[in-house]
């Protein structure tokens, strides 16, 4: 049996969904690059904290990437400050450039764990703005990092931070001989990866629900498209769909109780709700000639956005759940798929293809405004953090002679991108889990 990218079917008319498959084991560290100016960057002082040379992970390297990767920040990094404990020198800090200053230590305590530090300064007035102190576990240390920098970014901008949340995302390697297929769910910046489910045959379609405790996704290890539902804690995982014919683009309904799927086991390829819990008759959503797929739901529930080709080429329409009826909304091209709607319902992110590039386009649904957010002609996959400020996707890149497959992330004027990126491997088919851990006072 072949398989083939998603990029490959997109590009030919049988097919909306396709299947975008990559992977592999090297993948369990990116690497983030940082690239382009946001229009209103706040400038930060992040300080070595006192102690993080002897310690398991740079803590001050951390923050200050996850506030610079959110395109709000510039950060002003190295021994610029003291620690918590001591009142920074302004008029030094102050020549820097520097409007707030983070400073902390960190501390080995006698039973191995580590005693986290810090205090953030309004650096203009000279003023505290809030202190934290943690106790972590040597491996919790990253992910104490960045609910620290969701707590500065919360401060400072009044929204949440999303540092602390969680991607997912697929890999494949071994090429047509012996592919392996691996799911990974790793931290919002790519690292701490660690392996949910690894296959020789093709795993595609993941998506988080509402708590993040829960994956769904497409595995194609009984030799057909089956779609999973798989417990993130435990390993556990049970069938939600395995009817006749295609089961696949699973999406999550904000309550989690229940799941929108395409389904062509009545012929065609129509969308239908089901139980997160695999029991109960699938209730029928859309009853088309058409193909009707890729279905997302709003945020309150009551609607979905899905690609379909009844006018002709794939478009994306909103269907009211009450009713059944469904209008298009997207108009800029003759081409749109893969749509992702924000957390608050007013935006909407999708592929467009322009000649023969497929490009992200960011959509205003009030105004029906629609802007470019890439200058790359193979992007996939959108997905929204879940503050609604970044999209993370997945597109080629030219690496040397030949092109790389990648993740990025952009901002929503597109003007700051991160990269993530590894030697060897392709990768495809971000979800960023639209949930928070616990946020710090």
């Amino acid at each position: 049996m072949t398989y083939y990218s998603r990029r490959n079917m997109l590009r030919g008319a049988a097919s909306l969904t396709g299947i975008g498959l990559v992977g592999h084991s090297a993948w369990a560290q990116l690497r983030v690059e940082v690239s382009g100016v946001g229009a209103t960057q706040l400038p930060i002082g992040v300080s070595l904290f006192r102690g993080e040379d002897v310690a398991p992970q740079k803590l001050s390297a951390i923050i200050a990437a996850d506030l610079v990767r959110s395109g709000v920040f510039r950060a002003i990094s190295g021994p610029i400050g003291s620690d918590e404990s001591s009142r920074p020198e302004w008029p030094r800090i102050r020549s820097l450039g520097a409007d707030t200053l983070l400073v902390g230590s960190i501390t080995r305590l006698a039973d191995g764990r580590f005693d986290v530090r810090c205090r953030l300064w309004d650096a203009v007035r000279g003023v505290e703005l809030g202190a934290q102190s943690l106790i972590s576990t040597s491996g919790d240390l990253r992910y104490t990092a960045h609910r620290l920098a969701d707590w500065i970014y919360e401060k400072l901008t009044g929204d949440k931070g999303v540092a602390a949340t969680r991607i997912a995302y697929i890999t494949k390697t071994g090429g047509t001989a012996a592919p392996r297929f691996t799911l990974w769910v790793a931290d919002a910046d790519g690292e701490g990866a660690s392996a949910a489910l690894a296959s020789s045959e093709p795993i595609i379609s993941p998506a988080w629900s509402a708590s993040g405790a829960q994956l769904a996704y497409v595995s194609f290890e009984s030799r057909k498209p089956v779609v999973y539902v798989h417990e993130v804690a435990s390993g556990k995982r049970r069938v939600v769909a395995n009817f006749k014919g295609s089961n696949s683009a699973p999406a999550w309904s904000p309550n989690g109780q229940n799941l929108v799927v395409t389904l062509s086991r009545d012929g065609g390829s129509q969308m239908f709700l089901i139980s997160a819990s695999g029991v109960g008759e699938p209730r029928r959503l859309s009853n088309s000639s058409s193909i009707d797929t890729e279905a997302v739901f709003a945020p309150d529930g009551e609607s979905l956005y899905f690609v379909s080709d009844r006018g002709g080429s794939p478009q994306i329409y909103r269907m009211n759940l009450k009713d059944g009826s469904a209008q298009r909304v997207s108009f800029s091209g003759n081409y749109n798929i893969s749509p992702a709607i924000s957390p608050d319902g007013t935006k909407l992110a999708f592929v467009t293809r322009v000649g023969g590039a497929f490009k992200l386009v960011l959509q205003d649904l009030a105004s029906s405004v629609v802007t470019s957010l890439t200058d790359t002609g193979s992007d996939e996959s959108p997905s929204f953090s879940a503050n609604g400020k970044q999209i993370i996707y997945a597109t080629q890149i030219a690496s040397g002679a030949r092109w790389q497959e990648a993740l990025m992330t952009t901002t929503l004027d597109g003007r700051v991108k991160s990269r993530l990126t590894a030697a060897l491997g392709d990768i495809r088919e971000p979800d960023w889990g639209n949930f928070q851990s616990a946020p710090l006072k």
